[in-house]
């Protein structure tokens, strides 16, 4: 088995001596002249500047064909081992073959340093916790560190395709293993040459970029060598490991790890689960399911119809093979174990296991080698503590097995941490959350019985659509108060900073310090990495709050906290008049007033909806139960709080002032606006704008220079004549604006506000805070408003209109309208405009400014730009090429 390896040193040796010239061969070039072998140099520089991750050797000419139309000799290919300067070449044995991988070529970092260099050298090395899997005295040779410490590097790259900046390597790796990272390695990075590849950037050492090589079983090669060590006390030769490893792997079988998808909306299929940590799916996509359903096409026509194909022979544990199963499917498979005649195997694509003859066992072929194994295990958010207990696992296994759900990937690690969502109805239900639910103590859930009378209920929350939340005296809330004083005994005596919640997500369950107390809240809507919306479990109430003032459920009071249910019954008024609608906001302040400030009531239930989960009832007040004449419903119905339900927001006044404070929550503006909405933003855009006072605004957007490249993030796109972008590098400054705007809103008290056009305020759209100009004031209680740093028109009711503070308006605003270059000026048709819209929006991409028409406003000035993107490894895409050759039959007729 050494023989092939043997041959391909003698070939190499040979080929050195003879340091045939590339320059000679006339099949690559057109002559024998430096100048072409500088060309064929050159472009293979370019091939692996873009393929990073490394190049198998035997797949280089048919890159180079594709890329530019012209043969590359095998002559080439010999010489590229003398080429230092232009790659780096590795020699991999692939099965009975020996290939390379090649990689761009290694930039030696400047090995003198100044004193001052030196010394800040020696003050990053410390002697603190470092890891003990280093060796003491670290030299610059490659083989100088511990396999396993650099095995844990590779586990960390493993998780940055794209590659990881050198210096961000000891945080995420302290992070991950809790050990300190041993930064004097930053300054030799050769020492890990051998397991990553290190793309200086600069001449300065630790600016570099660190890829991941293409990994070839190290686990499986480690495991061998532990077995190997346990055996002889670790005298064995790497000839004795190599030839272990070859009798444990006889078919050399390579396949790449699986990728856990990185972006767009992501999909699995949930295989099986013997535990909410040990969750089995199958990724759902492109290159996932639809990949594996073409692989196993393949592999049905290729064992069918090849008379060629062998069973396999020697049948060992751990040999994956192809099994011919059932329904004349042919699958991957590895063998679990072996008994005579009777083979069990896993299908390591679909992740169930069976006995199969021996006889539907064959060879599995390597062009079936080339695609992970897709099926993977992932853990449940939310459920980890409870991983094993029966009644969660069952009733995660009934609303998940064989379904698909959209997913949301919290940690991409080995077993990343996942939250699914069932989106096939009308709302997305988060699975977690529900099936949390199991282990609720039935006993403790308060169920109200129709025509039944509470006394003692205290109103703990009003909507602005009427409704409103109630806590009915029960067991559960004796038992809540119970465990929530414990908790509080607990915190008495330990820091609660030790409790802080590090990874919030939809459906958690922690704590929240209340009005001098503990209390459950669920985790609804996260805005920023620092604000997110809770619901109080036991009141019913939502509010804003900042990420760091919520607190872990601490582990011995976990399963007693979440077995309680939810205290808080959501109930409305029964016998309001028919099609209330949205509630003035007359009606919806004396509701809060009449109910908020009556420390209890005592309430009737005439209807019970299960399927909205509300209650519908009677309240009295003490002294006027059961006098339903003076119930609360009543006395409501028969106020004048109803009669300007259609036109209560016609008090804006001609001069675009208003001094109508507004509390309830705004029907749809799409509702009330339909008309409208079809109204194009690029037709605003061309409306003319009025002038605006230059007072408290803030400065101009920086631009690029005419010519000048600049990184822009895609936030709207009409067509190539009108879209928004973003400048890539504010986009952290203003999420960090849009937090502070969230945090401070929601929790400022609303204050009346004079509407007027052309005039800047803060305006709160689909659960976020915009810094907006007024466009127009409507006569139905709505404005026409434009967001300034989105570049989008929304239309907004009054009540969600607040005054601009002085703190938000120091950035400048974000949104740069612009128009494409390179294209002719005309009239996009719809189809055009949707294809285009498809290739920008929403996107990161690079703009050259081709020229600027600037204006007073800093929000109607427009670029003239072109537009590429960058995102592919092989080329880049210029928007205004593609519109050209593909899009402009879709205008000829406009």
């Amino acid at each position: 088995w050494q023989l092939p390896c043997l041959i391909f040193k003698l070939y190499f040796c040979l080929t050195d001596n003879l340091n045939t010239s590339v320059a000679e061969t006339h099949t690559v070039v057109s002559g024998p002249s430096a100048a072409h072998v500088n060309e064929v140099q050159s472009r293979i520089k370019e091939i692996l500047s873009k393929c990073s991750s490394g190049v198998w050797v035997s797949k280089m000419p048919q890159i180079y064909r594709e890329m530019y139309w012209e043969e590359l000799s095998t002559a080439v290919l010999r010489q590229l081992e003398n080429w230092p300067h232009v790659c780096t070449v590795e020699k991999v044995h692939r099965g009975d073959q020996m290939d390379g991988l090649l990689y761009p070529a290694k930039k030696i970092p400047p090995m003198a340093k100044s004193d001052t260099e030196q010394e800040k050298a020696s003050e990053n090395v410390t002697s603190s916790k470092v890891d003990p899997l280093l060796k003491p005295n670290i030299d610059t040779r490659p083989g100088s560190l511990s396999s396993d410490f650099k095995q844990k590097v590779v586990n960390i790259l493993l998780k940055y395709s794209s590659g990881l900046w050198a210096n961000a390597l000891p945080k995420l790796y302290q992070d991950t293993y809790q050990v300190k990272f041993p930064e004097d390695i930053l300054n030799n990075l050769e020492l890990l040459s051998d397991v990553c590849i290190v793309d200086y950037v600069s001449e300065v050492p630790r600016k570099a970029i660190l890829y991941a090589k293409p990994q070839r079983r190290i686990d499986e090669n480690l495991n061998v060598t532990e077995k190997v060590q346990r055996h002889d006390g670790g005298k064995a030769t790497a000839e004795q490991q190599c030839e272990e490893a070859k009798d444990q792997y006889p078919e050399n079988i390579t396949v790449p790890p699986l990728i856990i998808p990185s972006e767009g909306s992501v999909s699995v299929m949930v295989l099986e689960l013997k535990n909410t940590n040990e969750v089995l799916i199958r990724y759902v996509g492109k290159d996932y399911s639809s990949a594996q359903e073409q692989m196993e096409d393949d592999m049905k026509a290729y064992y069918s119809q090849n008379s060629t194909a062998s069973l396999a022979q020697s049948l060992t544990v751990g040999q994956l093979v192809a099994v011919h199963a059932e329904e004349d499917a042919w699958l991957r498979a590895r063998i679990i174990s072996v008994e005579d005649n009777r083979i069990k195997v896993c299908y390591v694509d679909h992740g169930f296991s069976e006995f199969v003859e021996s006889n539907s066992v064959y060879k599995l072929q390597k062009q079936f080698n080339s695609l992970p194994f897709q099926a993977a295990k992932c853990k449940l958010a939310g459920l980890e503590v409870f991983c094993d207990d029966p009644v969660l696992v069952k009733t995660v296994e009934s609303q998940t097995c064989s379904k698909i759900f959209a997913v949301e990937i919290l940690e991409k690690s080995d077993i990343p941490l996942l939250i699914l969502y069932d989106t096939s109805g009308e709302d997305d239900i988060n699975i977690n959350a529900t099936c949390l639910k199991a282990l609720y103590d039935k006993s403790l859930a308060l169920h109200l019985q129709v025509d039944a009378l509470y006394t003692n209920v205290r109103v703990t929350s009003v909507f602005s659509d009427g409704s409103l939340y109630c806590q009915v005296p029960s067991k559960g809330l004796s038992r809540l108060s119970e465990i929530l004083q414990k908790l509080e005994d607990y915190f008495h005596y330990k820091q609660t900073s030790d409790f802080n919640v590090s990874l919030p997500f939809c459906g958690k369950i922690c704590l929240f310090p209340s009005k001098g107390k503990w209390a459950r809240v669920e985790i609804r809507i996260i805005h920023t990495r620092r604000a997110l919306d809770v619901q109080f479990m036991d009141t019913g109430t939502v509010a804003t709050v900042k990420v760091s003032e919520l607190r872990e459920i601490p582990p011995q009071f976990l399963r007693e906290v979440i077995a309680i249910p939810p205290q808080a019954i959501k109930c409305c008024l029964a016998d309001l008049p028919p099609n209330t609608g949205m509630w003035t906001p007359d009606a919806v302040l004396w509701l809060r007033d009449t109910v908020m400030n009556c420390p209890e009531f005592s309430m009737k239930v005439v209807k019970q909806d299960d399927s909205k989960g509300i209650a519908h009832v009677y309240l009295f007040a003490p002294e006027n139960f059961p006098d339903m004449d003076h119930s609360v419903n009543r006395q409501i119905k028969n106020a004048d709080l109803w009669k300007h339900q259609k036109d209560v927001f016609l008090s804006v006044s001609p001069s675009g002032t208003s001094s109508t404070k507004v509390t309830s929550d705004a029907v749809s503006a799409q509702q009330l606006t339909s008309g409208r909405l079809e109204k194009s933003v690029s037709d605003s855009a061309r409306e003319p704008s009025s002038a605006v006072s230059t007072t408290d605004m803030p400065p101009p957007l920086p631009l690029s220079k005419t010519g000048e490249l600049m990184d822009v993030y895609v936030s709207v796109a009409c067509h190539p004549g009108h879209f928004i972008v973003q400048p890539w590098k504010e986009l952290h400054n203003l999420e960090a604006l849009m937090e502070e705007m969230i945090l401070y809103y929601s929790r400022a008290e609303e204050k009346p506000v004079n509407i007027e056009k052309n005039k800047l305020y803060a305006a709160k759209i689909e659960n976020q805070w915009y810094r907006v100009i007024i466009k127009g004031i409507l006569r139905n209680g709505f404005l026409s408003v434009y967001e300034l740093d989105y570049g989008k028109h929304e239309f907004v009711s009054i009540e969600k209109v607040q005054p601009l503070m002085d703190t938000f308006r120091k950035l400048p605003f974000q949104a740069i309208t612009a128009q494409l270059a390179g294209v002719k000026s005309q009239q996009w048709s719809e189809e055009a405009s949707i294809v285009f819209r498809n290739l920008v929006e929403k996107k990161p991409l690079v703009a050259q400014i081709q020229a600027v028409n600037e204006s007073t406003n800093s929000w109607d000035r427009k670029i003239v730009t072109f537009l590429v993107d960058t995102s592919l490894p092989d080329t880049d895409i210029w928007i205004h090429d593609f519109v050209s050759q593909s899009l402009v039959e879709f205008s000829k007729d406009d």
